[in-house]
C-alpha cells in the first residue's frame, strides 16, 4: 500500500513537472587505481612524494555515485544532486550505517533578475577558463563546490560575474588551517570572446581564521585573520591551426598565520598546432613562484591542480604549497587511432627557489592517457612514469621505478526529461 501512495505521488509530481521542466539524471564513475609508490602521491614521504623500497605497490578503487534533479520554471533554475564516494571494502557487507561520505554536493537557484542576468545562490561549483585558479576538480571523485552567491551578467559576447562566500555556523572563530578552505571570499571575474580572442581577467579575495599563536595547524585562540589577494589573467588566442593559451596572476597579502606573500607570481603559455584532424602537437612552459626570504610561494588556491603539472600529483595537490615553486616544461602530442584519443604528455621540472640547497632538479614525467567514447558510456585510462633527478635515485633505499596506472568508467544515465 505505501507503494502505491509513493507512485502517485510521483505521478502527480510529473504532471507539474510538465508545466516546466524537470530533468533527472544521475552518474556512475568508478575508478581503479595503482599506485606505485605504495601509497597516494599526494602523501609521499623522502623527499617529498618519492617511493621507497620498503612501498608495496597497491590498487585502490573508488566510486562516485550522483543523482541529480533540475527544475527550470520561467524565472527561476533550481538543482540538486546527492553524491556518495566511497571505495571497494571501506563498508563492512553487513553493517548498519554507510561510510559517511554521502551529502549533498550541490544545492542551489539560479534567480532571473532580467534579460541579461541573474542570481545564483546555494552550494555550486565554481570554474572559469582552464580552471587554473577557480575549478571544479572533476577529476577528484568527491569534487568541489563552494557555498556562495553569484550575480550573474551575460550580454552578446560579454559576461561579468561576481560572487562571495561566508563560511559560518554560529557566532565564533571558523577555524581555517591551510589554504584550500576560508572564512570569506569575494571575486570579480569578466570575459569577452571574440573570433579568435577570448579574455578573462579574476581578481579574488580570500579571508583566512588564523591558528592560535600564528599556528596555523592549532585550534584558534584569536580572531585574527589574514588576508590574501589574487588577480591576473587569462587568455585563449586561436588562429588557424594555431592555438595559444597564457596564464598570468599574481598574490599579495597574507596567508594563513601571517606569512606574507608578496608579489607571488604564476605565468604560463601553452601552443598547440593542429596538424591534421587526427594529431595535434603541443609544447608550454610554466613557473610558479617559490618560498623566499620575504615572500611565501604562490599557490593556485582553488583550482583543477590534477590537469597541470604532471597528472601524477606531485606538485600542488595537497602538496609542495610554500616549496622552492616550480618550472613545468611540456611537450604533448594527441591522436585518433582507430577511435581511440590518445594523448601523450612529457614533462621536465624545476625548482625556482633551491632551498634546501639541493639543486633545482625535481625529475621529469611521462603521462599517456587512452579513452575510448561509445553509445551510452565512456571508457578513460592511463599511466604515468616518474623519473627522479639522480641526486634522489641514486640515494640508498629509492624505489626503481615511480609510476601510477588508472582505468574509469563514466556511465551518466538520463532517467527522466519532460522536455522531450
Amino acid at each position: 500500500m505505501r507503494k502505491q501512495y509513493v507512485l502517485i505521488g510521483l505521478m502527480a509530481l510529473i504532471v507539474q513537472f510538465a508545466q516546466a521542466q524537470f530533468t533527472l539524471e544521475g552518474e556512475f564513475r568508478p575508478r581503479s587505481e595503482y599506485f606505485g609508490n605504495g601509497g597516494n602521491f599526494t602523501g609521499g614521504t623522502f623527499p617529498a612524494q618519492t617511493a621507497l623500497d620498503s612501498d608495496e605497490g597497491f590498487i585502490r578503487t573508488t566510486v562516485r555515485a550522483a543523482l541529480k534533479a533540475a527544475y527550470t520554471a520561467e524565472t527561476y533554475k533550481v538543482f540538486i544532486n546527492f553524491q556518495e564516494v566511497f571505495a571497494f571494502g571501506d563498508r563492512p557487507q553487513i553493517a548498519t550505517a554507510g561510510n559517511g561520505n554521502f551529502r549533498v554536493q550541490e544545492a542551489w537557484a539560479d534567480l532571473k533578475l532580467g534579460e541579461f542576468s541573474s542570481l545564483k545562490l546555494g552550494r555550486q561549483p565554481l570554474s572559469y577558463d582552464d580552471q587554473r585558479i577557480l575549478g571544479g576538480l572533476g577529476w577528484a571523485q568527491q569534487a568541489r563546490t563552494h557555498d556562495a552567491a553569484v550575480y550573474k551578467y551575460k550580454k552578446n559576447k560579454f559576461s561579468l560575474d561576481i560572487g562571495g562566500a561566508l563560511n559560518t555556523t554560529v557566532d565564533e572563530i571558523y577555524f581555517t588551517a591551510n589554504l584550500f578552505s576560508y572564512r570569506d571570499m569575494v571575486f570579480t571575474r569578466l570575459n569577452t570572446k571574440g573570433e579568435k580572442l577570448n579574455f578573462s581577467f579574476l581578481a579574488l579575495v580570500n579571508t583566512f581564521q588564523n591558528g592560535g599563536d600564528n599556528d596555523p595547524t592549532t585550534a584558534p585562540t584569536t580572531d585574527r585573520k589574514a588576508t590574501l589577494l589574487t588577480t591576473g589573467a587569462h587568455l585563449d588566442y586561436k588562429t588557424g591551426p594555431l592555438s595559444f593559451a597564457v596564464n598570468l596572476y599574481l598574490q599579495e597579502g597574507e596567508r594563513v598565520g601571517g606569512t606574507d606573500v608578496k608579489g607571488a607570481l604564476l605565468a604560463s603559455v601553452l601552443a598547440k598546432y593542429k596538424a591534421s584532424d587526427k594529431l595535434t602537437i603541443g609544447a608550454g612552459y610554466e613557473t610558479i613562484s617559490g618560498r623566499t626570504d620575504d615572500s611565501a610561494a604562490f599557490f593556485p588556491l582553488y583550482g583543477t591542480n590534477h590537469a597541470f603539472n604532471g597528472l601524477i600529483d606531485r606538485f600542488y595537490v595537497g602538496n609542495h604549497a610554500n616549496a622552492g615553486g616550480l618550472n613545468d616544461l611540456q611537450v604533448s602530442l594527441a591522436t585518433k587511432i582507430s577511435g581511440l584519443a590518445v594523448t601523450l604528455t612529457g614533462h621536465y621540472f624545476t625548482e625556482v627557489e633551491d632551498i634546501n640547497g639541493t639543486g633545482k632538479d625535481l625529475g621529469s614525467e611521462i603521462d599517456l592517457v587512452i579513452a575510448k567514447k561509445f553509445k551510452e558510456f565512456k571508457l578513460v585510462g592511463g599511466y604515468s612514469h616518474f623519473f627522479e633527478p639522480s641526486e634522489v635515485a641514486d640515494l640508498p633505499g629509492v624505489k626503481s621505478t615511480q609510476n601510477w596506472a588508472w582505468a574509469m568508467l563514466i556511465i551518466k544515465p538520463k532517467f527522466l526529461n519532460t522536455a522531450k
